[in-house]
C-alpha cells in the first residue's frame, strides 16, 4: 500500500459521495461544491500529515527488578520498570501510580506485572482472598483482557494457582481456569473468590451492596486487597 495513492484514492471518492448525496441540478453549482471540497486552503481535507515516533526507552543493564517474577526474556521499557518499581510489593507497600504513555508501549503490563507477581507470593503463603480489582469502563474491554490473564496465567508455571475471576453483564459458564478463559461462573466466584477480580464500576457496586455476593468478601482481611 503507497499511502499517497491511498490518500488520493480516499480524496476522491468521499468528493464522489458528497456531490451524489447533494445532488445539483446545475453544472456550475455542482463543479463550484467540488471546486470548493478541494480546495487546499478552504476544502475538508487536510494533509496527509507523517507522524515520526521515536522509540521507547529501554533499561540499561544494570536495572534489578523489584518483582520475583516476571515472563522470560522479558525486557521493560523505562516507563514499566518504574511503574514496577512503585507498584511491587515484595520490597515495600505498592504506591498511588498514574501511567500515561502512548499506544503500543505496554501499559497494561504495568499494572498487571506486580499484580500477578504479588498473587503468586500470597498464594504461596497460603493466603485467600481477592487481592486486585481491575475496573474496565466496558464490557468487551473486560473480556478481552480476560483471555490476555488467562494465557498469562497459563504459560508461566510460577503463576501456577493464580486465579482470576470476571464479573460482568451475564453469568458465565467456567466455573474453572482455563487456557484461554478465566473464573466468570458467579457461585464458583463466591465459592472460591478469585485473586484478581476484573469488573465495572457498575457491577462493583451491585457486589458491594447485594447480600448474595457477600461470599465473594468473606475471607478478605483488611490489607488483603492490596491493587484497585
Amino acid at each position: 500500500m503507497i499511502p499517497s495513492l491511498v490518500v488520493d484514492e480516499v480524496r476522491d471518492s468521499l468528493v464522489e459521495y458528497l456531490a451524489s448525496t447533494f445532488a445539483l441540478a446545475d453544472d456550475d453549482v455542482r463543479e463550484a461544491l467540488s471546486e470548493f471540497l478541494q480546495h487546499e486552503a478552504d476544502g475538508i481535507f487536510r494533509g496527509p500529515y507523517l507522524r515520526v515516533r521515536t522509540p521507547f526507552e529501554a533499561v540499561d543493564g544494570s536495572w534489578r527488578s523489584p518483582l520475583d517474577w516476571l515472563p522470560e526474556n522479558f525486557s521493560p521499557y523505562l516507563h514499566q520498570a518504574t511503574a514496577f518499581e512503585r507498584l511491587g510489593s515484595r520490597d515495600s507497600a505498592p504506591q498511588p501510580t498514574i501511567v500515561t504513555t502512548g499506544t503500543g508501549s505496554g501499559k497494561t503490563e504495568c499494572f498487571l506485572y506486580p499484580i500477578l507477581d504479588h498473587c503468586a507470593r500470597a498464594r504461596a503463603r497460603g493466603e485467600d482472598g481477592v487481592k486486585a480489582l481491575i475496573l474496565y469502563p466496558m464490557n468487551a474491554l473486560a473480556s478481552d483482557q480476560a483471555g490476555r490473564i488467562a494465557r498469562t496465567i497459563a504459560s508461566n508455571g510460577e503463576l501456577a494457582g493464580v486465579t482470576a475471576g470476571l464479573y460482568i453483564g451475564e453469568d458465565g459458564d467456567n466455573a474453572e481456569m482455563g487456557d484461554e478463559n478465566i473464573v466468570d461462573q458467579r457461585y464458583a466466584l463466591r465459592a472460591n473468590p478469585p485473586d484478581i477480580l476484573l469488573t465495572n464500576y457498575k457491577m462493583l457496586d451491585f457486589l458491594l451492596l447485594r447480600r448474595q455476593d457477600r461470599d465473594l468478601w468473606a475471607v478478605n482481611g483488611p490489607g488483603t486487597l492490596r491493587y484497585v
